[in-house]
């Protein structure tokens, strides 16, 4: 993304110069009121008045701009629709074509507005972060949500749009309607399975879509990916997008991400005994279980930067790697080896092809359907957490065919082996490996030589034209600001990377690593504790996880569309560490004897509050963390990917060494570091936004 400053020069035009947010005097203004108050304090509530007052005007000369825009559209369209009356008495196919053409001219014309919403939208934003942090304000805080639901808000009719879609609806009605088809010309409600037709109409929808900035389930879910979007592509970047994309790869991209989580999740309500049946204590699951983690923090770094070079080969790779794994995982009961075991378990972590799955969808899906995508990778991941145990579940047999053992510890090998190798002929003959860019950019591009209108009018300055001579301090102090916020140059290592993160977003991380750890413990030892504590068999294991992994797409569903339009992310993002450490305290065997409904109440609260805390903190991970980090191999992805994998080998670590004070005490010995690590993540929250805020 280039950054805001370069931006605004880079597409400075003079058509609507003088209705954009004034940027430069905004800034001037903040100057002022720093200059002011280190000679007098001036009033709190006077700089928070005089600069709301400022903000409304200046975003009311936006709406009203935007009326006057749309009446001109509107009486555009109503001038063509009187022509296609005419021409419908005495149809003439000349006068048709032409009169579609006009329809797609204001169409291209209403491109315009979108895009002018929408770079208002990023200088309102940034203008008020910027003043939040000179003045340590809660300015944004105070100005959004005095403005939001007030009956009056221009706010709030910038970001309705509802003129827009307006007026696009009528172009695309008339549109459809002059589509000669099979004669006759038909209503778009007619037949509304039928798709539209005109590019121009897909342009409109896209545009307008983007400015769409409300929490929604499918939002929230999307976020989850931590696949930063671009602020404001340009068509030719949209042109790119739309070249590298294919469904049967994104496809195909998904069921890696479904079946990888199928895999590390499915021996789980076994691993215990698979331990025990190779003579080794049932606390070794810890290891089995973890081994395919240990993998993954390497695996997570090269497959992120293979993918800098291809999506196909990784992913190939990736297939053989796991069905090598999964055949030793199945055939080590047999060779009674338990290296067999943990070396296949190792394979299958050396396969996690995670890094590849959201590289492949920021790189390679159109924005237009790109949260879509991001969601399906979420939503891939959480059906694959909970038909895992589910199936173990269902596996309960036990026969041999050539001295090879098929029971309830080997078939989940042998069955992802199998879905392996479907997987690996399926995308052998059906992945399609996308366009790279340096490939795109050799094409020559006729619009390059002289960009065209549309683009030229798209986006307007925010900044009051002025000589480049004429520059003066605050601009370079802005400018050196976003180059050093926004610059697009990514880490080119693990260390660059760290170095690029706020304190709020360590503090988030420590989060995600809490989080991670927590929920580990309770699914990895779960076979353990409740065989020992209630003699569970190994499909009431696998009933209970699976009904636990059965939560996480409603808890998301409540919190994306409800919760978090209630309360900000910081109140949620508390009050779920504190559900968290209230399920942790709940599940300590302490007094009283142990009993089925504390450990599944418990350990549900500890579940569910740790599913809506990831939720909310990749949320606003993904919303805080730097630009650099949201391309190249040290992305903001990949370090998420690391914080929770080595959370999870931490946390089977734990489960094995605590196996050696005996089963009796390693309810209690691994639950002591989850409530250590999660007071301090609540104590670091409490600092980071104190300090913020």
């Amino acid at each position: 993304m280039v950054s805001f400053g370069k931006k605004l020069k880079e597409r400075q035009v003079q058509e609507w110069q003088e209705y954009y947010i004034n940027y430069k005097l905004m800034k001037k203004k903040l100057k002022q009121y720093a200059n002011h108050s280190q000679a007098v304090v001036l009033d709190r509530r006077f700089v928070l008045k005089d600069f709301s007052r400022m903000l409304d005007n200046q975003i009311e000369k936006i709406v009203l701009f935007l009326l006057e825009q749309q009446g001109a559209l509107a009486s555009r369209i109503s001038e063509l629709n009187e022509q296609k009356e005419s021409l419908q008495e005495e149809p003439d196919i000349g006068k048709i074509n032409e009169l579609r053409e006009a329809y797609q001219a204001v169409g291209r014309d209403l491109l315009k507005l979108p895009y002018f919403v929408e770079i208002n939208a990023i200088g309102l934003r940034k203008i008020l972060k910027k003043f939040d942090k000179r003045f340590g304000y809660k300015f944004t805080d105070y100005y959004v949500k005095t403005r939001a639901n007030h009956p009056y808000s221009q706010l709030q009719q910038v970001f309705k749009h509802v003129g827009l879609g307006a007026v696009v609806g009528a172009i695309s009605r008339n549109l459809a309607d002059l589509q000669d088809r099979q004669g006759s010309y038909l209503s778009i409600y007619d037949q509304p399975s039928l798709p539209l037709q005109d590019p121009v109409v897909d342009s409109m929808q896209a545009a307008v879509d983007r400015l769409s900035h409300s929490t929604n389930f499918l939002n929230f879910m999307a976020q989850h990916a931590l696949i930063m979007q671009e602020e404001l592509p340009t068509p030719v970047e949209e042109e790119v997008d739309d070249q590298r994309y294919h469904f049967m790869s994104l496809l195909l991209n998904l069921a890696n991400t479904f079946l990888y989580m199928v895999n590390t999740y499915i021996i789980v309500p076994t691993a215990d005994d698979y331990s025990m049946s190779l003579g080794a204590a049932a606390t070794v699951c810890g290891i089995v279980i973890g081994a395919m983690a240990v993998a993954q923090i390497f695996s997570s770094v090269y497959f992120s930067a293979w993918s800098n070079r291809s999506y196909f080969r990784p992913l190939i790779f990736s297939s053989i790697v796991l069905f090598i794994g999964n055949v030793m995982y199945a055939l080590a009961y047999d060779l009674k080896s338990i290296s067999v075991l943990l070396i296949g378990r190792l394979f299958c972590g050396f396969g996690s092809a995670r890094a590849v799955n959201r590289r492949y969808i920021s790189d390679c899906v159109p924005l237009k359907i790109r949260m879509q995508a991001s969601a399906g990778f979420v939503s891939a991941s959480a059906l694959g957490m909970a038909c895992g145990p589910a199936i173990a579940g269902v596996l309960q047999t036990n026969f041999k065919i050539y001295k090879i053992t098929f029971n309830k510890e080997t078939l989940p090998g042998w069955l992802m082996a199998i879905s392996w190798l479907i997987y690996l002929i399926w995308l052998w003959f059906s992945f399609k490996e996308p366009v790279r860019d340096t490939e795109i950019h050799n094409v020559p591009q006729e619009s390059k030589a002289e960009p065209d209108s549309l683009e030229k009018g798209i986006v307007e300055p925010l900044l009051l034209k002025s000589s480049e001579n004429q520059q003066d301090e605050d601009e370079q102090e802005d400018e050196d600001e976003e180059a050093s916020e926004d610059s697009h140059q990514p880490a080119n290592s693990i260390a660059a990377a760290y170095r690029l993160l706020t304190p709020s977003v360590k503090v988030q991380l420590l989060i995600y690593f809490m989080l991670k750890y927590a929920m580990e413990i309770l699914l990895s030892e779960s076979s353990v504790v409740t065989t020992y504590y209630f003699s569970w068999s190994t499909g009431t294991v696998a009933i209970f996880l699976a009904c636990l992994g059965l939560t996480v797409l409603p808890v998301n569903l409540v919190v994306g569309s409800y919760i978090s339009n209630m309360f900000e992310d910081r109140q949620i993002l508390l009050a779920s560490e504190i559900m968290v450490c209230i399920g942790i305290v709940l599940s300590f065997n302490v007094i009283i004897p142990y009993s089925v409904p504390q450990y599944v109440c418990s350990g549900l609260l500890l579940f569910v509050a740790a599913e809506v805390l990831e939720g909310v903190n990749l949320s606003l991970l993904s919303r805080v963390m730097s630009s650099r980090l949201s391309r190249g191999t040290y992305n903001g992805g990949l370090l998420s990917t690391e914080a929770g994998t080595i959370a999870r080998v931490i946390a089977d670590a734990t489960i094995t060494l605590a196996g050696y004070l005996g089963e009796s005490m390693l309810l209690n010995v691994t639950l002591l570091p989850s409530l250590f690590i999660c007071a301090v993540s609540i104590l670091a929250t409490f600092w980071t936004y104190n300090s913020l805020y």
